[in-house]
């Protein structure tokens, strides 16, 4: 079986170090909130690869200034994001949403395994946050080491992510005394509330379907640790339009928004 998550790369033949990827959490942002093990494996190694989404793709451009700042030197080599199918035919269930993503990240290390074959040395991966949320990095990974025709040795090194920073600035325990908070995607938020949750924690979110929740209290940040971070609370019902607004407002004045949100159920009369 391959090992992948040694965190020393093995000793081959002769001593030679196994070739290492390591996938680097960097902050929800912000570039003084990147850890100073993130700062040393961006330095050490000899380049750093990021999926490129479109002609003009903001978050790379951020992904450079951080290299800039903290690793001078290490490029960066854009990598164009192969096209996901995100018809509503395809996206309508859970079924159908994971098969295409299945697609799209077979399409996605593909064309990352053409790279690393190209280009020796050890390659950081810096990813938004921290690389266990919602993040497909190290499936992209394990699929290009499962099909065998590379070898390598893969660290993780863990980030800030969005939820540790939409906390610290709302000042915010996620979850009551004793209690529990649940972690999931904007699809799929309606079914975690039906199924009881009180402390939900929203991420990846196409839209703000909260509606239906206009009784309970809402901490909001968008683009958590960048310069224009915005930051709102409050009941649902009461400022569920001031917060699209500034949703909007951060997509056209920024070129991207990435929002999280903690929602906490009303505590029942009597």
């Amino acid at each position: 079986m391959t090992d992948r998550v040694s965190r020393l790369p093995a000793g081959e033949a002769g001593g030679t170090p196994r070739r290492r990827v390591r996938v680097v959490g960097i902050g929800s942002g912000g570039p003084d909130q990147i850890t100073v093990e993130a700062i040393t494996a961006l330095r050490e190694s000899a380049y750093a690869v990021a999926a490129v989404k479109g002609a003009s793709d903001p978050l790379v451009d951020l992904r450079r200034q951080l290299l800039a700042r903290h690793a001078p030197g290490v490029e960066l080599v854009g990598v164009a994001d192969p096209e996901r199918d995100r018809s509503s035919r395809s996206t309508s269930s859970h079924v159908g949403y994971r098969g295409v993503v299945l697609d799209w990240h077979e399409a996605r290390s593909l064309a990352w395994e053409r790279v690393l074959a190209d280009r020796p040395g050890d390659v950081a991966v810096p990813v938004w946050g921290d690389p266990a949320f919602y993040d497909s990095t190290l499936r992209i990974v394990d699929r290009i080491l499962a099909r065998g025709r590379l070898d390598f040795a893969v660290e993780v090194i863990p980030g800030i992510s969005a939820l540790q920073v939409l906390a610290a600035r709302h000042r915010l325990v996620l979850h009551e005394i004793g209690g529990t908070v649940t972690v999931t995607t904007g699809r799929r938020l309606a079914e975690v509330v039906a199924g009881g949750a009180d402390n939900v924690v929203v991420m990846l979110n196409a839209d703000l379907p909260l509606e239906d929740l206009a009784d309970w209290h809402i901490w909001w940040g968008g683009n958590l640790g960048d310069a224009g971070e915005c930051l709102l609370a409050g009941r649902v019902g009461d400022v569920l339009g001031e917060l699209r607004g500034n949703r909007e407002r951060l997509r056209a004045e920024h070129g991207w928004v990435m929002d999280v949100y903690l929602l906490r159920r009303p505590v029942a009369a009597g």
